[in-house]
């Protein structure tokens, strides 16, 4: 298992230990090839066989719910829809600016990487054609809740038998604030952390203190154990690699769940507690 000595190791423990791990599948059965769009490398991982109550997953940006939440439904997986709200950007990193330098260009890079990051999940998607919001960040306009909620529900229309899953809103990023009100509004009461990748915004104290506000105490947090899956999750995120670069930023998701497992107190009466876990939400109350 990787990092058995403490996160500060990252990330090359993990590193090696995810090649070590593809190694191990190369050879093996029922194994699909993921290609990294940016760098066209492959990666090999298991697909997984959905059962159980389907789920939607309502996600503002392409690689939210892959930080976030991927490695839950790697262990446990579920029927899938996701939906991408924010589905056109400028974002990329800075040293791929000259090349994709318009909202096309981006926008059709991160839709690929989003397409193969799912592909073992076997997950339907569905793109909403937002633009995402820009610096100096400013809260979401109540139009434009209001108008994705609306899109949301003609979306979800004849999908009662689905469960909702959507971002918590730690961050204070705009778009993940209008996702967050607009599910809540459809009836959504499970949520994601989304704080995994966004240091500048989720893991920051004052971020935590206004969440925590926010809420009061109707959530009620759950964690779920990814310690089986996690070096398959590190494969989802070598799909986003232009967006995550260099591997030490990549692999933040990770090192975030290593500090939620933290919270996954031994049992002595039980079996032995995950080194890794992902943080979710459930809404308990009203606002």
């Amino acid at each position: 298992m990787p990092d058995a000595d403490g996160i500060y190791t990252f990330p090359t423990d993990l590193l090696t230990a995810h090649r070590a791990w593809m190694d191990s599948l190369t050879g093996a059965k029922e194994i699909m090839t993921l290609t990294a769009p940016l760098t066209l490398a492959p990666y090999w991982i298991e697909p997984r066989k959905p059962s159980g109550r389907p789920v939607v997953v309502i996600e503002p940006h392409h690689d939210d719910f892959v930080l976030s939440a991927s490695g839950t439904f790697l262990a446990r997986p579920r029927p899938l829809t996701v939906v991408t709200v924010f589905t056109r950007s400028r974002s990329v990193h800075p040293s791929l600016e000259s090349t994709y330098n318009s909202v096309e260009t981006v926008s059709g890079l991160r839709d690929r990487e989003a397409a193969q990051s799912l592909l073992p999940l076997g997950a339907a998607r569905v793109g909403l054609g937002h633009k995402d919001a820009e610096k100096p960040y400013r809260a979401p306009e109540p139009a434009q809740v209001d108008r994705i909620t609306s899109e949301l529900a003609e979306m979800l229309d004849g999908m009662d038998d689905a469960e909702l899953l959507a971002p918590a809103a730690v961050t204070r990023h705009p778009d993940h604030l209008a996702v967050h009100e607009a599910t809540r509004r459809l009836g959504c009461r499970w949520f994601w952390e989304d704080a995994a990748f966004w240091s500048t915004y989720g893991l920051s104290g004052c971020d935590r203190q206004l969440f925590r506000q926010r809420v009061r105490d109707v959530f009620e947090p759950e964690l779920e154990d990814i310690t089986a899956t996690v070096l398959d999750k590190v494969t989802l995120l070598h799909m986003h690699g232009s967006q995550m670069h260099p591997a030490r930023k990549m692999y933040r998701p990770i090192r975030h769940a290593y500090t939620v497992a933290a919270n996954l107190l031994p049992d002595p009466d039980g079996p032995p507690r995950g080194q890794f876990a992902e943080r979710f939400y459930r809404l308990g109350g009203s606002w």
